[in-house]
């Protein structure tokens, strides 16, 4: 897929507010890391995963946009009120089978997961720390929201097993979803800071408190 040109390190949220980007590939631990930093730290984390579903929820614009693309093939039962809701995994064959489908996804839910980091960052203006956990961050352009970006890490075949196991895919198919994103080693270039997770639940931890620890400081 085609995604914004890499762009420098100084192009970062320069206010006040620490901005902690989270992102890495698919099956990497960016959730578990998030919840690391919420639970163990008490941090507030925005969930870019969380505001694409809401912009794709049963009776939304996004998702009769969707509908009326694909038809019955992604309308999941409808609920008791008469609203159709999506079949995601119906979507998800789709959209990582086609990347001309991809892009049509993206763009229309992108600007939807923007917009509600924006009003989500404004509530929480007063925060010292927020953390953005967005795992298409470069991708979707989203860079410029974060003062510092974390990448978590792994090895290609300890990711594509985690996502094996996780989902239950076919391997063809869990493939498809890994490419579908940019490679590790091309964010790893881009990120202020690599969180190791091939080692213990312990060691994901003590990595994650030294990051804080930095207080942005870059690598």
């Amino acid at each position: 897929m085609a995604g914004p040109s890499n762009r420098s390190r100084g192009e970062r949220w320069r206010g006040q507010q620490r901005r902690i980007g989270l992102t890495g590939g698919i099956a990497t631990g960016k959730s578990t890391v998030g919840l690391i930093l919420a639970e163990s730290f008490g941090l507030p984390v925005l969930d870019a995963d969380t505001y694409a579903r809401e912009a794709l929820a049963a009776g939304s614009v996004g998702a009769e946009a969707v509908l009326a693309r694909y038809g019955p093939v992604v309308r999941a039962k409808t609920s008791s009120n008469g609203t159709a809701a999506i079949d995601r995994a119906a979507l998800g064959r789709i959209v990582f089978a086609d990347a001309a489908e991809r892009l049509w996804l993206e763009q229309l839910v992108h600007p939807r997961v923007r917009t509600r980091f924006d009003q989500e960052l404004r509530r929480l203006a007063a925060e010292p720390v927020v953390v953005l956990m967005i795992p298409l961050l470069f991708e979707a352009g989203l860079d410029n929201l974060c003062s510092e970006i974390w990448l978590v890490d792994c090895d290609a075949a300890e990711q594509r097993q985690r996502l094996l196991h996780r989902d239950g895919l076919a391997e063809a198919e869990a493939l498809r979803r890994i490419h579908a994103q940019w490679p590790l080693e091309r964010k790893r270039a881009l990120a202020d800071r690599l969180i190791d997770n091939r080692g213990t639940s312990d060691a994901l931890t003590t990595a994650v408190e030294r990051a804080l620890a930095a207080a942005g400081q870059s690598q």
